[in-house]
């Protein structure tokens, strides 16, 4: 089969074999989505070696444990556990310490004609919910599951930084628990897709009067800098969480951190269900955040469209 690989050498669309089932479910995928986690990986982030990608749709092929998915649309839980531990029979495997990880961490990933997940990762797309929309699951639930780390209710201020894929899911998502919400970017074309939405929008450098104004800041820029903007904009005692995967060694201001008795919250993965039921319902809609759609053979070609600036989401069809 086709897959796109990171190797020593770089990126490159290559042919391999196709995943061996063992105890795993066997997926044939339908599309797949590049987000900002394959773009630095390919510059070296996690020192990945192997299929990158983790945002999919797909049929599943076969599945021994559940042979009712068979046939079946489904996305799936990005990380596998090991079935054993204490946090996996709690029924959470996002912490696992032995876990691997779609396209990022030991498992080869989405960016391929087929992949294998537990089946017990994977999860039901219903008819309502289109191909397009199912490949947003991941990162929707990645955005949607800071409710689960952070308590936000009607009446707290939130400021989004960053207005690029993540940011614009993490404005929306939040925008259902409070009307208190702003979103900081710095591309106009892209901040009136949250202006559609009633969520009020800010350039970036323009910022300055909101300083320590907000409850909550969320930095989902990707960048170093979006952390400096996060602390310039949360009031003492406040909570920055902490969105972006990049790489590089980041230098923050620690002594603001302590003066300011700021807690900052690392939020990576959240539940897909929840981010499934959001789809079905239209309570998100992510139809506008979609730029362009190529094949897997040009998928180089297709990792350098979305690192481009403005793009927002990249899709891959095998």
């Amino acid at each position: 089969m086709k897959a796109l690989r990171m190797s020593s050498s770089g990126v490159a669309v290559e042919d391999v074999a196709k995943p061996e089932i063992n105890d795993e479910a066997l997926v044939r995928v339908l599309k797949s989505g590049i987000c900002n986690t394959d773009l630095e990986i390919a510059r070296g982030y996690a020192g990945f070696n192997g299929t990158i990608g983790h945002e999919f749709v797909g049929v599943v092929e076969s599945s021994g444990d559940r042979p009712e998915l068979v046939g079946k649309r489904v996305v799936g839980e990005i990380n596998a556990g090991c079935g054993k531990c204490e946090r996996c029979v709690a029924g959470d495997s996002r912490h696992c310490p032995s876990r691997t990880v779609l396209g990022i961490l030991g498992r080869d990933g989405a960016h391929a004609e087929f992949l294998r997940l537990p089946s017990r990762n994977l999860v039901q797309v219903p008819d309502s919910v289109s191909d397009n929309a199912a490949v947003f699951a991941e990162p929707l639930a990645a955005a949607f599951g800071i409710g689960e780390q952070v308590e936000i209710g009607p009446e707290t201020r939130v400021a989004v930084v960053g207005d690029g894929k993540l940011g614009l899911l993490c404005a929306m998502t939040t925008a259902l628990r409070t009307n208190a919400i702003v979103l900081i970017g710095k591309h106009p074309e892209k901040m009136s897709i949250a202006g559609k939405r009633d969520i009020e929008t800010v350039k970036l450098g323009t910022e300055a009067a909101l300083a320590q104004s907000f409850d909550v800041v969320i930095e989902a820029s990707g960048s170093e800098s979006g952390f400096a903007t996060a602390l310039d904009l949360i009031k003492p005692r406040g909570k920055i969480v902490l969105k972006s995967t990049f790489h590089g060694t980041p230098k923050w201001e620690a002594a603001r951190v302590v003066v300011d008795e700021i807690t900052i919250v690392g939020s990576r993965c959240g539940l897909l269900a929840p981010a499934i039921d959001l789809l079905a319902s239209k309570s998100v809609n992510v139809d506008d955040l979609v730029s362009d759609e190529y094949r897997l053979d040009d998928g180089v070609a297709a990792l350098e469209q979305a690192g481009r600036m403005g793009v927002l989401k990249i899709f891959l069809r095998p």
